[in-house]
């Protein structure tokens, strides 16, 4: 493992800790792809079509296998890892005969075979019987065309507590024959989640910075429609409410957009490495918040996990110097700058902002409200509420989450904590 942090999710861990949110229910609906796929359709929610399903033998000895269209996907339901998933490219010279991601050729006769190896149970999850089945094969957005070797590029989003907490794109390569699954050769590649901008990337367990068969970098693409893909996990968790905790795969269609192609009750952790992080602290931040709606669990997700590319800021305008008192723009609802007085505490993580200020502000709308927690102290339990802020500090842009608190008797309506002072050196004043 790359990543070494007392944060890092282990395997154990996870069962023990997350995994134990999700029912038998849940389990049972994300092992079988097409009750997946039921679920999602009978919800409204995208995902590929199924062009055939082979119950038996029977099923797979009558299909008229000539009509299928020049490329598709052959699937067992109760799969998992990509194992038994055969993705067929395109259409040979000879009638009945196709082209796979490598290369190779299959005839109707091999398809059958592979078929009926399916449902002996060959690839399944729990080695029982299963269903076969073929699914649309999806055409992939321009912007990925020149990241993959062949096959398409997914989105693996972890979910918990209808929050998106971690995200990564995974692109199929050569050694995976156009599959985008991590063990069998795929790249994973971090996303930030506020941005949808690609990050750091794994390949069989090494950290990379160019992908094998395209030589392009790693880090910089930017996913397209992320706001639809992480608001589209979420909902998947909606639908699927007994899964508290789970990896929603998304792939992006050519016209269609992004399309969910299945749900996994026991997502892998190798997305830790792809995205330099742990995933435990990220889980336990979201744990009993009470989330309204996918919306909130996305914005929600992008003020707690913000990638702050302070680096780059720095390297790009310097270093600013701040005193401890300084005069602040803040943003209002109708996006106009207004001009308060702010204390810069080191001593403080987060950011804090007066509670009639904000009111005054039009930010302390409900739609700009986060989360509201409680804090207990000697004096009693407090709830506060936290916001999205955007101010503007020594002329740079800072967009961040805030406190709620009452500041009527002190000497500055803001304080500006930590958490957002990378990037700036702070100059004492004298008494």
């Amino acid at each position: 493992m790359i990543v070494s942090s007392a944060n890092l999710l282990g395997l154990n861990a996870r069962n023990r800790l997350f995994l134990s949110t999700n029912k038998k229910e849940g389990r049972w609906i994300a092992d079988s792809k097409l009750l997946t796929k039921r679920i999602l359709r009978k919800n409204n929610l995208p995902t590929p079509a199924i062009l055939a399903k082979f119950r038996n033998p029977r099923d797979i000895m009558n299909f008229s296998w000539e009509t299928l269209p020049d490329n598709f996907v052959l699937k067992p339901s109760k799969g998992f890892g990509g194992q038994g998933v055969l993705i067929v490219k395109k259409k040979a010279k000879w009638a009945g005969e196709w082209y796979l991601m490598d290369g190779s050729i299959v005839t109707i006769q091999d398809l059958r075979f592979h078929a009926l190896e399916i449902l002996s149970g060959r690839f399944s999850l729990h080695n029982g019987s299963d269903v076969a089945f073929i699914e649309e094969r999806i055409k992939i957005q321009k912007i990925f065309a020149k990241y993959v070797w062949h096959g398409a590029p997914d989105v693996r989003v972890i979910v918990f507590n209808k929050v998106p907490v971690m995200a990564m794109l995974r692109l199929p390569t050569k050694e995976s024959k156009g599959k985008s699954n991590l063990h069998q050769g795929a790249v994973g590649v971090g996303i930030g989640l506020a941005t949808g901008i690609t990050t750091h990337g794994i390949l069989n367990g090494y950290f990379i910075k160019f992908i094998p068969e395209t030589k392009r970098k790693i880090n910089g693409l930017k996913i397209p429609e992320w706001n639809r893909i992480l608001t589209l996990a979420v909902r998947a968790q909606e639908v699927v409410h007994s899964l508290g905790f789970l990896g929603v795969d998304i792939i992006l269609d050519k016209e269609r957009g992004p399309m969910i192609l299945e749900l996994n009750a026991r997502a892998g952790l190798e997305i830790q490495n792809a995205n330099l992080s742990p995933l435990r602290k990220r889980l336990e931040r979201v744990e009993g918040l009470e989330v309204k709606d996918a919306e909130h669990g996305v914005r929600i997700a992008k003020a707690l996990f913000t990638e702050r590319f302070a680096d780059r800021v720095m390297v790009k305008e310097g270093i600013r110097t701040v005193k401890v008192w300084e005069n602040v723009k803040i943003l209002t609802v109708d996006k106009q700058k207004v001009e308060v007085k702010a204390k810069i505490d080191t001593g403080a993580w987060k950011t804090s902002i007066d509670k009639d200020l904000a009111e005054r502000l039009g930010i302390l709308k409900n739609s700009n409200i986060l989360w509201t927690k409680i804090y207990k102290s000697s004096l009693g339990e407090e709830k506060r509420q936290v916001i999205n802020l955007t101010f503007y500090l020594a002329g740079r842009k800072i967009e961040t989450i805030a406190n709620i608190a009452s500041r009527k008797n002190l000497r500055t309506p803001l304080i500006i904590g930590r958490r957002d002072l990378e990037g700036f050196l702070i100059k004492p004043e004298r008494n």
